[in-house]
């Protein structure tokens, strides 16, 4: 192949305009499935409280002579006062006043594409944060307050590791989280240890039924592998199509049927089964976009959000920690 010496080029020319399409593209996971669904309240104080109980426990021994005459009355039990801690969440942007008057790719105004996308960011973490093992803190002038997380919530109906720890409240908030079993009591995620934990909150009261167990991917692929499922459904309206189902979507237990979700945002060690009745998050002010005091040549927003986990009562949730994570 030959071309004349002065043959001008592509290489050659100056002024060739760039090909950038006008478009941004991203594969980042937004689905935050959990708080998604959650439903909202509003919280007036940084301790944000609500109360709990329980009813005795039945007993055989219920019957009385006729006639007979009652000469003292048993103590009434209290209801439960639980709470947890609001913290505070943000995101920040900052953006120069001639960056925003620039003609640029994929988006009108660099201002709107951030605080959107810095809207995603802040969902995931909230995400995350409920998922976590994380104790109440009341916080001070100089650490941030921290609410409790699922994982120092849950410890009525469990199953952990032997050197793993159900946590403990404090005047009635999470204030230590749950211990995490040490790398050598790590156990494979098994039928038996979710049935066990399933049982233990049928037995305590708990609607299987509207459970949904959430798992890390591991751990989902793991339920899906589980013995003695005997049916894997996949609805296809034409059935030409053929497909291999090598995933459980539902668990159907002695006491009920759980669906089964996998969730990104989780640690991969723990799985929980959640009646979303019995979880919602409580706002002192509700996820805002703040445009905070100009102080030069640029523009500066705030993200913020001011909330709490709410957990109705724990023992309507289940829990298996110290899942192996490979």
């Amino acid at each position: 192949m030959t071309q004349f010496a002065t043959t001008h080029t592509a290489f050659d020319s100056v002024g060739i305009k760039e090909d950038l399409q006008d478009t941004i593209f991203t594969i980042s996971p937004t689905d935050t499935d959990l708080i998604s669904s959650l439903k909202r309240g509003k919280a007036s104080q940084h301790l944000h409280e609500w109360q709990t109980d329980a009813l005795a426990a039945a007993t055989t021994a219920n019957a009385f002579i006729e006639a007979d005459d009652i000469a003292s009355f048993p103590a009434l039990t209290p209801t439960v006062r639980v709470g947890n801690r609001l913290q505070i969440s943000r995101k920040l942007i900052l953006i120069s006043d001639s960056l925003e008057e620039t003609d640029r790719a994929g988006r009108g105004s660099e201002e709107a594409y951030q605080v959107a996308k810095k809207g995603k960011e802040l969902k995931r973490d909230m995400e995350t944060i409920v998922f976590a093992n994380l104790a109440g803190a009341a916080g001070s002038t100089t650490v941030a307050r921290q609410m409790a997380t699922l994982g120092a919530w849950v410890k009525t109906n469990t199953s952990l590791g032997a050197t793993g720890g159900d946590p403990a409240y404090t005047s009635g908030v999470p204030a230590a989280a749950r211990t995490d079993a040490t790398a050598g009591d790590m156990r494979a995620f098994t039928s038996t240890i979710l049935n066990d934990i399933v049982q233990q909150g049928w037995t305590e009261g708990a609607d299987i039924d509207a459970m949904t167990l959430y798992c890390g991917p591991v751990n989902k692929t793991k339920v899906s592998s589980f013995t003695g499922i005997v049916t894997k459904n996949y609805d296809i309206s034409t059935p030409k199509p053929s497909a291999i189902i090598v995933a459980a979507d539902v668990y159907v237990s002695n006491f009920g049927v759980l669906k089964v979700k996998a969730n990104r945002w989780m640690r991969e060690r723990d799985a929980y089964g959640i009646d979303k009745k019995f979880l919602s998050l409580a706002f002192l002010r509700p996820m805002k976009t703040v445009k905070l005091a100009k102080t030069g040549d640029a523009e500066k927003r705030m993200l913020l959000c001011e909330w709490t986990l709410r957990v109705h009562n724990e023992a309507a949730l289940i829990g298996a920690f110290d899942l192996l994570t490979t």
